[in-house]
């Protein structure tokens, strides 16, 4: 964890750019009020937004999205994660049987489409 000024320091920002980017909702501190503490994830995530706006010249509303899509691809990183742990713990049969459904349906997931319910969903 890191402290209000070590965490300026580390990120290399000003105290009214760590501000706004707080009221921006792109960091949450772990503590709020004038002492905020802050994590390796804020860091790193400090560090990307620096970039994309200095390096790469991304205005305010880019970043929104490309931070948007970061969490969710983290969000789904965990979910699978979670998934994966769940399956482990099925019986063998089953677990086969689930990666089964799952691995040899390409057509059908390319036919009906991504983000659409399994086919034999409900």
């Amino acid at each position: 964890m890191y402290g209000h000024r070590e965490f300026l320091l580390r990120a290399q920002l000003d105290t009214a750019s760590l501000d706004a980017w707080i009221a921006a909702g792109w960091l949450a501190p772990r503590q709020a009020g004038p002492q905020h503490t802050f994590s390796e994830i804020d860091l790193s995530r400090a560090c990307l937004i620096r970039d994309l706006r200095e390096s790469m010249g991304v205005n305010d509303e880019g970043i929104d999205v490309v931070l948007g899509l970061l969490d969710q691809v983290y969000g789904l990183r965990d979910l699978l994660g979670r998934l994966s742990v769940a399956l482990r713990a099925l019986p063998e049969p089953l677990r086969q049987e689930i990666l089964m459904q799952i691995q040899d349906r390409p057509e059908e997931v390319a036919k009906r489409g991504a983000g659409d319910p399994p086919l034999d969903a409900g």
